[in-house]
């Protein structure tokens, strides 16, 4: 969940969806996957939003 916040940061969104799948086979709920992106509004300011998106098409897939 850490590492999802962090990509998320540093705007990798790329890695996003296969980090978010494997956080669901692990019995990661879809608010936590949402909190872990989120984490960052105050360090990184509005950038981490953009990941959304992309984690959540991946977390309900």
């Amino acid at each position: 969940m850490v590492y999802i916040g962090i990509l998320a940061a540093v705007r990798l969104e790329s890695e996003i969806p296969f980090h978010v799948a494997e956080a669901k086979a692990h019995g990661a709920s879809r608010d936590e996957v949402i909190s872990s992106i989120l984490a960052g509004l105050p360090a990184v300011g509005n950038a981490v939003i953009q990941a959304l998106p992309a984690a959540l098409a991946a977390y309900d897939r």
